[in-house]
């Protein structure tokens, strides 16, 4: 490598890349695992947003992929979007926003190197084997120099991982945290076995939930492959829409991206049905990755007891175990899952901020920040519905 240079290109579209390219860059392991361990960066998630329309023209996703080449070859890209809101990120800077405009600056537009819609952590900076450091670099010196160039605010990196986050951080980025709730396994047989590690409190609510979930007056269908068939999209897309009009107003995904990723990535979907009487109720959309299971889309056309907890929270667990996948990672927000077995975990971001004033006063924002994150996870940890000691479980 030594005198050549890093090439950076920005594309409008993955057509403008080869698949192979894109996935030797975003899922090196696939073919000895069988999936990847993040199915959210390949080339056929984010092509399926791209060509239903969820990100593109109006949607204020606009794809702007970048893409590193050493001596011609793809060595590293990332999915960067020019961003004109804040919608779709999860990781909140509506304030930075609001205190940015009130001060007479410009926020929007401003680059994001994201998976729209989805707040599960993982690579972001997608690099191929052997080229870590120089794509990495390369990545996060052509996105800062890109948005300097542009006269852009900001560039965000949302749900990296940690490493990421502290190599981001040594070369000037600047390192937030947040926190999630996973569920992890601690090689459990099955699903008894998890309930034997919890407080004896937490098991019988936890029994009494699931009691309660699965006398609704029908069966909860787990569906992966070919046992997913077209009909159970449109169903699916009929909750999708009423959760999305509740929580967003308008839903982030077209009905088209759901017809995608059924022709792509079924065996990486896993698809919780609830039917009575014959008809969808209520469903539950997972993905499957190479040791994670990510739970990402709720909805119900009719309210039942507890049916949420046992689609989204009981049977990821259940099917988690019996898969040997190591943890259940169950979207953004919610404390409610800390008592159904879901532990604090920290999520990662990195920010690089172009006026230096305000880099420095959100830099000291996200220091106190995290501290207080920290404190959080601690506290929280604390509170977790596992069992502590042998005299708990004489009570």
């Amino acid at each position: 490598m030594t005198g050549q240079t890093v090439e950076i290109q920005l594309l409008a579209s993955l057509d403008q890349v080869d698949p192979v390219d894109w996935d030797a860059c975003a899922c090196p392991g696939t073919t000895q695992t069988g999936r990847a361990t993040d199915p959210f960066t390949t080339y056929r998630f984010l092509k399926a947003l791209e060509d239903s329309g969820s990100v593109g023209p109006g949607t204020g996703w606009q794809p702007q992929y970048l893409i590193a080449r050493l001596g011609g070859q793809v060595i590293a890209c990332a999915p960067l979007y020019a961003k004109s809101h804040s919608q779709g990120e999860y990781i909140f800077d509506h304030n930075w926003a609001q205190a940015y405009e009130r001060a007479g600056g410009r926020y929007y537009p401003k680059l994001q190197i994201a998976v729209p819609f989805t707040p599960a952590t993982g690579r972001r900076f997608l690099t191929r084997p052997g080229f870590d450091a120089v794509g990495m670099s390369a990545l996060i010196q052509g996105a800062v120099q890109i948005g300097s160039d542009s006269g852009l605010s900001s560039l965000h990196v949302t749900f990296c991982t940690e490493a990421e986050a502290l190599a981001g951080a040594q070369m000037g980025l600047m390192h937030r945290t947040s926190q999630q709730f996973h569920w992890f396994n601690q090689d459990y047989t099955d699903f008894d076995d998890f309930l034997a590690s919890l407080s004896s409190r937490k098991r019988k609510t936890i029994r009494k939930e699931r009691r309660t979930a699965n006398a609704f007056g029908g069966d909860i269908r787990m569906l992966t492959g070919d046992d997913i068939q077209p009909h159970h999209w449109q169903a699916f897309w009929n909750f999708y829409q009423d959760t999305g009009s509740r929580k967003w107003g308008t839903p982030y995904l077209t009905r088209p991206f759901f017809d995608l990723i059924h022709e792509t990535m079924r065996d990486d979907i896993l698809l919780m049905i609830a039917e009575r009487n014959g008809q969808p109720v209520a469903g539950a959309l997972n993905f499957i990755g190479s040791d994670t299971l990510f739970g990402r889309y709720w909805g119900c056309i009719e309210d039942h007891p507890c049916l949420h907890f046992e689609a989204c929270y009981y049977r990821a667990i259940e099917f988690a175990i019996d898969t040997g996948l190591q943890r259940v990672e169950a979207g953004a927000q919610g404390e409610h899952k800390l008592a159904r077995g879901y532990l604090p975990a920290t999520t990662h971001s990195l920010h690089w901020i172009a006026d230096p004033g305000f880099a420095e006063a959100v830099g000291q924002y996200l220091q106190a920040e995290r501290a207080a994150v920290a404190e959080d996870i601690e506290i929280l940890t604390a509170y977790g519905p596992f069992r502590k000691t042998q005299a708990e479980e004489q009570e």
